[in-house]
């Protein structure tokens, strides 16, 4: 029986039929499965940095370890590891949070999977502009809730405007998600665009933000992150500012995200971890305050050569007929048009009717690993990743013409 049939029986709560596989992991793991066959696939689906974790924040956990600091951990995270964080959020982003005002979970979904249990009910909507990453609606979901999407455009640079804010608005709405730097666009938002959202959000006195900056510090061109509730501190006491160490630091494996907020909510989302996951791995945590009060040159440096690839990969894209893609001035993602490849067959005999089929085609024959954007609300568009090889990267996009070039 399959995973889906499985859910139907008795036996699993409703809210199962709410549940799916997100597309990245999905097609990664489609991947996966060809390369157990012996196929070289390239697998531009997931948002992991290919650099390895600084060498000093893993010595900071190996003397961790050494000290004995491998007993279970408070709740909401280490008194050191809140102390770096607040000092995080003063230095890079002019918010003054007290210890009391953040919390430790693990990775940035749980933060978020947190603050929808603590507060999402059934008929509460919860606005996310689209393209949107996949876990955000899943979760609105699995808590009964109703996502609302704001359409952000190629044309505006896949920007959430404050026109499209105030239309997708109702007296429903708890949550406004802003997730910029964007998975998967790489769509920006500067102070002015801050600036207007947060005129709407006036407004609206009963909508929460849920501001996820976990690619702030991946910025080309020049551009400055700035954190909605230091551009709009008025509204701070609804706003949940949500970070981490896996993008920046190259360290996802280790499973550290972090949050500043409103007292009664943190409160809220920490007994919630408490009676779930309890607190994060204490070395974990040792390693993330290491990485939050380390050097900052070494950001630089992974943020120099994500640019180099970013301009190779969308020269090569544009360069294939058929196909558009907006500069991406943020994160490590691509996000290609193929509205022109559509309806169309492949040379393996695939028919083009969606991006999925491309997608799928596209592995299926040339072995690259992308995720179509219609999984993240907003097609016919692939995402794909340059936080890996130069190689890998020039190897995929030669194949990716290739395929292109043997529609008809």
């Amino acid at each position: 029986m399959d995973q889906d049939a499985d859910r139907t029986h008795p036996f699993f709560a409703q809210r199962m039929d709410r549940l799916t596989v997100p597309a990245t992991i999905a097609m990664a793991q489609r991947a996966r499965n060809l390369r157990a066959k012996g196929e070289k696939v390239l697998s531009l689906a997931l948002g992991e940095p290919d650099f390895a974790t600084p060498a000093a924040v893993i010595e900071a956990a190996h003397r961790a370890a050494l000290d004995g600091q491998t007993k279970y951990p408070p709740v909401d995270g280490t008194p050191a590891l809140k102390a770096a964080i607040a000092r995080k959020f003063a230095r890079e982003n002019g918010l003054d949070y007290a210890p009391a005002e953040i919390m430790v979970s693990n990775g940035g979904k749980q933060v978020i999977f947190n603050a929808f249990m603590a507060t999402v009910q059934p008929g509460d909507e919860v606005v996310i502009p689209r393209p949107y990453w996949v876990s955000y609606p899943l979760i609105v979901q699995m808590f009964g809730g109703a996502p609302v999407y704001a359409d952000c455009h190629e044309a505006d640079g896949f920007r959430l405007t404050a026109q499209a804010l105030e239309a997708a608005i109702t007296p429903r709405t708890k949550w406004l998600v802003l997730n910029f730097p964007n998975n998967p666009t790489g769509g920006t938002m500067g102070q002015a665009d801050l600036e207007a959202v947060a005129e709407v959000l006036r407004r609206h006195p009963h909508v929460h933000i849920l501001s996820d900056e976990i690619y702030e510090h991946l910025l080309y061109d020049g551009l400055r992150h700035h954190s909605l509730a230091a551009v709009a501190p008025d509204l701070k006491d609804r706003i949940l500012t949500l970070n981490g160490v896996s993008k920046a630091y190259a360290m996802t494996g280790w499973r550290v995200g972090y949050v500043g907020g409103p007292v009664p909510l943190i409160r809220a989302m920490t007994a919630i971890q408490g009676s779930a996951t309890s607190g994060i791995c204490s070395i974990s945590q040792a390693a993330a305050a290491a990485a939050l009060d380390g050097p900052a040159d070494i950001i630089a440096q992974m943020c120099a050569v994500y640019a180099r690839r970013r301009e190779m990969v969308v020269s090569t894209l544009r360069a294939i007929p058929g196909l558009t893609c907006a500069m991406p001035h943020g994160a490590f993602y691509a996000y290609p048009g193929i509205a022109g490849c559509m309806g169309r067959v492949s040379a393996g005999g695939h028919r083009l009717e969606t991006d999925q089929d491309f997608a799928i085609a596209l592995l299926t024959e040339q072995h690259v690993a992308v995720v179509h954007g219609s999984a993240f609300g907003q097609g016919p568009y692939l995402r794909l990743s340059y936080a890996t090889s130069d190689d890998i990267l020039k190897e995929s996009c030669a194949r990716i013409a290739r395929f292109v070039d043997g529609l008809t």
